[in-house]
């Protein structure tokens, strides 16, 4: 540590040079679309742009669950955006103004309805299609707590520790640390409260499973940034329980497969337009990428 030079940050902070590490190319300090593109639109009612990232699971997991519990109404097609500069697009850009996946265009009233934000989304399908967002207070209010308490986690997660252990151009033992510790309490706050509920928000299976899940079940399975060793994640066996019985589920099976560019080809469905896609268009069986 102490053979680091000292910085000092100067009066007024400019961008004049790319910051290094995994997506220095696409960082940038200013908003707004970089080009021109269109967004392609299918023919279901609820258009999905995305990338199976874990915000993305988030919303596959939900349309899948909500097919698999009879609303017919989320049937969707899911678009193929990836991160390399196409959330700079006008089109994407349109949708989510923040450029991030994923973004959900709603084309089933008399207007089409934008939802950005994966926490936003989730509460708007819930509440469209009556479907895990308990109504009694308490649960709800239960729901909303776990959810948001995964919307202000997990920049601590992705944007501090992943992206210092994994991303950055150079490892900074301070940094490191500092959110190494922060993931490892998480952790353990998810494993106190699955030690007396099946569930996050009690005995029920809610969209604040279905937010934590993609981003905590992965970690704790070692699939997030290859740090499972790292944090001792099997330490914690009430997630590990509650991660195994989520991901058996046939809805999050085939939600994690949608958007999804890399791993085992078989596990890969570039772009969902019909419930046959995952027997039919998985990379194994076309064994071509999907233009984005």
């Amino acid at each position: 540590m102490t053979d680091i030079p000292a910085y000092e940050p100067p009066k007024v902070w400019t961008w004049n040079k790319e910051s290094g590490g995994r997506f220095a190319s696409i960082n940038r300090p200013i908003a707004g679309p970089t080009h021109e593109k269109e967004l392609p639109v299918g023919r279901h009612p609820l258009q999905l742009y995305s990338l199976a990232t874990p915000n993305g699971v988030k919303v596959t997991v939900m349309l899948e669950e909500l097919l698999a519990a009879g609303h017919k109404g989320a049937e969707y097609d899911a678009w193929l955006i990836k991160i390399d500069g196409n959330q700079f697009g006008s089109g994407f850009v349109d949708v989510n103004p923040n450029s991030k996946i994923p973004a959900l265009m709603d084309r089933s009233g008399p207007e089409p309805v934008r939802v950005f934000e994966s926490g936003s989304i989730l509460v708007y399908l819930a509440e469209k299609f009556g479907a895990f967002l308990p109504t009694d207070i308490k649960t709800r209010a239960e729901t909303f707590s776990w959810l948001f308490w995964q919307m202000g986690a997990a920049p601590y997660l992705g944007g501090g520790f992943g992206h210092f252990y994994a991303y950055a151009p150079s490892k900074i033992e301070y940094a490191i640390d500092r959110f190494a510790m922060e993931v490892k309490r998480q952790l353990d706050v998810l494993d106190r409260r699955l030690a007396d509920n099946e569930y996050l928000a009690g005995n029920v299976y809610t969209i604040a499973d279905i937010a934590v899940w993609p981003w905590y079940g992965a970690l704790a399975k070692g699939l997030l940034y290859g740090a499972g060793e790292f944090l001792s994640v099997h330490e914690y066996k009430n997630v590990q329980r509650w991660t195994d019985a989520i991901a058996a589920r046939p809805a999050v099976k085939r939600g994690r497969m949608v958007n999804r560019t890399w791993g085992d080809p078989a596990s890969q469905l570039h772009e969902r337009h019909d419930a046959s896609d995952f027997e039919t268009r998985t990379q194994d069986k076309i064994g071509e990428l999907v233009a984005s």
